[in-house]
């Protein structure tokens, strides 16, 4: 079986290229609604989170995640802190869940924050979808219901663009000059030939 990590910057189009590998039958775990999950579901995150925040961060039954997002706000240090506690135990998730689905030739995870959070370990394999600034910006905005300002300073706590090229095995361009279905179709064929060798 080969991992293969999908990432790239925020409004890049990463769920729309993990969509095109699902319908080519590919399973391709979801990090972002899955840590979600799990920091609602896992004892190990809230107790960890808990103890660094108060008990109010799970009042309602379920973790805050506004006021989370205060008590990080401009941060770093406690950024940091939550991803310690978060990633483990989401990397531990995806590694049971590779286990699930080891009759499958290729799986995938999609991820924002793959190097960030040192998910290449688990892989063998990385897509980087790439998309102009401007692009990210007016997709986001719009998404999000929200300033290209507001945007912009969230992208500032993600990787660099070209760092993360220089650390991918594949690019998949989203900026309308290509097919998106033929490069991930591509990619795929050549992911497949691999797993034959």
């Amino acid at each position: 079986m080969i991992s293969v990590g999908i990432t790239g910057g925020i409004g890049s189009g990463k769920s729309v290229v993990s969509e095109l590998f699902r319908l080519q039958g590919i399973p391709v775990f979801d990090a972002d609604s899955e840590a979600k999950q799990l920091n609602d579901t896992s004892p190990v995150i809230r107790k960890e989170l808990t103890a660094l925040f108060g008990k109010d961060l799970y009042a309602g039954g379920s973790l805050n995640r506004k006021l989370l997002a205060t008590l990080m706000f401009g941060d770093r240090q406690k950024v940091e802190a939550v991803n310690a506690i978060v990633h483990p135990v989401l990397a531990q998730h995806f590694m049971d869940w590779c286990l699930r689905h080891q009759n499958h030739p290729v799986v995938m995870i999609e991820a924002a924050l793959l190097f960030e959070a040192g998910f290449m370990r688990y892989l063998d394999k990385v897509i980087t979808v790439l998309a102009p600034e401007t692009i990210r910006l007016a997709r986001v905005a719009q998404r999000d219901h929200t300033t290209r300002e507001a945007v912009k300073e969230r992208m500032k706590h993600q990787m660099p663009e070209e760092e993360k090229l220089e650390r991918s095995d594949y690019v998949i361009r989203n900026d309308g000059s290509q097919s998106l279905i033929l490069q991930s179709a591509t990619i795929l064929e050549d992911l497949l030939r691999l797993k034959k060798q």
